[in-house]
């Protein structure tokens, strides 16, 4: 199918894996249209850092594609949601954060952090507890507004300002303790989730979730914090965010991992080499643990596109730097 010459961008996390087994499938990938597309443009940004960011770098990738600058975990993801939503409060004057449904496993030396979008939350169970949680928040002044995912909710309250927060992508399959924030604002929000722990356990919800197999949803997870700034305007169309890696990634799973690659190799990355062979102007962001790198088109000289192409790193040489 045609596709007409217009700007495009694609943004992939987890593109690059630091673990041992990923790095080690890194090398026997065969992706051909993002080795052709890496073939035709140009590596015009990169963002490297190291793994102990708040923010991880697909989060900081999208957040300049959109035009947000903001400090390492604050990132105003639940704002921009809020203003998305029309919420009251969802301006320049409200602080706001992410409160990410979740279960926490509970060993003998720690408490690790599970992916909540593997235990399936549904609306009813969201509002249920949504009902439940909201009285103890407001005693702190956080309002709780539900979001168009039934495993987050919005919250609103002047704590969130100026708070950094990790990432739930950061956090996921390790120790709480160690992704926490430690500041003095954070000491109401883990007295809070330690509430909510107790206030969950006998819950009907969750007797009904244990009953069936399913594991508790026992406490939450900030993220997502601060404020938009008074000029920000970030549009609503941003980059096409392929996350087809996230899952498997975050379970170290090699083999679904290398499967989602083929199939985002076969679908988005394909649409958008479409697209720059019918001549728009595409841009590819390739996200791992540490860095981002950002490639596009730029318009060169025979000579000088000669020399690039042969400069070239291949696929598998940019996967394993991210």
């Amino acid at each position: 199918m045609p596709v007409p010459p217009s700007a495009s961008h694609l943004l992939i996390p987890f593109a690059g894996r630091g673990t041992p087994a990923c790095r080690a499938a890194i090398r026997s990938l065969r992706l051909p249209r993002l080795e052709s597309l890496l073939s035709r443009l140009a590596l015009v940004h990169e963002d490297v850092q190291d793994e102990s960011t708040l923010s991880p770098p697909h989060e900081r990738a999208l957040a300049a594609a959109l035009g947000i600058a903001a400090p390492d975990g604050q990132i105003p993801w639940a704002a921009l949601e809020a203003r998305r939503a029309g919420l009251d409060g969802a301006g320049e004057d409200g602080s706001w954060g992410i409160a990410t449904l979740c279960h926490w496993q509970v060993g003998i030396d720690d408490v690790v952090l599970g992916d909540p979008g593997a235990i399936r939350i549904d609306a009813a169970e969201s509002a249920a507890l949504l009902a439940i949680a909201r009285p103890y928040f407001e005693e702190d002044g956080i309002a709780l507004h539900a979001s168009g995912t039934p495993n987050r909710w919005l919250a609103r309250g002047r704590v969130f300002d100026g708070l950094a927060t990790a990432s739930i992508d950061r956090a996921i399959g390790h120790p709480i303790a160690q992704w926490s924030p430690l500041s003095d604002g954070a000491r109401l929000l883990r007295r809070l989730q330690n509430e909510m722990q107790m206030l969950l356990y006998t819950e009907r919800v969750n007797d009904e979730r244990t009953a069936r197999g399913e594991p508790p949803i026992n406490s939450f997870w900030l993220s997502g914090t601060g404020r938009l700034p008074a000029d920000a305007a970030p549009p609503d169309a941003g980059p096409q965010v392929a996350d087809g890696l996230r899952e498997a990634a975050l379970c170290d799973d090699v083999a679904a991992w290398a499967q989602a690659w083929a199939a985002l190799d076969e679908g988005p990355v394909a649409e958008l080499l479409a697209a720059y062979n019918a001549g728009a102007e595409v841009t590819l962001t390739l996200c791992g643990d540490r860095g981002a790198q950002r490639f596009g088109v730029q318009r060169r000289g025979l000579a000088q596109w000669t020399r690039s192409l042969f400069q070239r790193a291949s696929a598998p040489a940019v996967l394993e730097a991210l």
